[in-house]
């Protein structure tokens, strides 16, 4: 993914909020280097930070002329508008190591014997892990087969299927559930549909027999 973002020359609270009134985001880029304060326009980045692949792989970033490979590493929202406030970028190259959370997209879930044949339920315990591997190597996303499932079974981290170089980070646990298995209780099974309340008699009517017999 490419952006274009431009250097930013004044800093402080008063430059920042002149940058925001104008629609533009002020942010940083560092690593590899000397740090540089940038802007970007607010609804571009606004819209591209809806996209999953801008939080989890390279971007390539158009500064005075130049591209650059960076990762992005934080931004600020407003606490309740739909504003970016502020956005950080690392500057990486193939040499970078870098330490990112990469989201799991789980496929085949409807078609394994555990869905289609034991009618269990697939609990995701996790949806994105951290990894370790070089810039150039960083994954968009992992992809996780559950096509396989059966009941009563879990996958864990040491399921995946990694490329050379790249690992997850667990924090020192040895080998984390991603997906577990469980049965339907047999409430959620079959569930008996609630029975239609019965109509009430017309309070009237009583009354008016009553009436008719005076």
């Amino acid at each position: 993914m490419k952006f274009v973002a431009y250097e930013r020359k004044l800093q402080g609270t008063g430059a920042s909020r002149r940058l925001r009134n104008a629609q533009k985001v002020p942010g940083i880029v560092y690593g590899a280097g000397t740090p540089t304060m940038i802007e970007l326009d607010h609804n571009a980045l606004f819209f591209a930070l809806k996209k999953e692949a801008f939080h989890s792989s390279l971007l390539e970033m158009e500064l005075n002329g130049k591209s650059e490979q960076v990762l992005l590493r934080d931004y600020q929202m407003h606490a309740f508008k739909p504003v970016v406030l502020h956005v950080d970028f690392q500057r990486v190259d193939k040499t970078t190591k870098v330490t990112k959370k990469v989201p799991l997209h789980f496929v085949n879930e409807e078609n394994s014997p555990a869905v289609k044949t034991d009618k269990c339920l697939v609990n995701h315990v996790v949806t994105e892990v951290q990894i370790q591997c070089l810039a150039s190597q960083l994954p968009e996303f992992l992809t996780v087969d559950l096509g396989n499932l059966s009941k009563g079974q879990s996958l864990h981290v040491s399921d995946l299927k990694l490329a050379d170089g790249v690992k997850v980070v667990t924090h020192g646990k040895k080998d984390p559930v991603i997906v577990s298995v469980s049965m339907q209780s047999e409430e959620e099974e079959a569930a008996p549909a609630p029975a239609a309340a019965p109509a009430a008699a017309p309070a009237k009517g009583k009354k008016d027999e009553k009436q008719n017999k005076k």
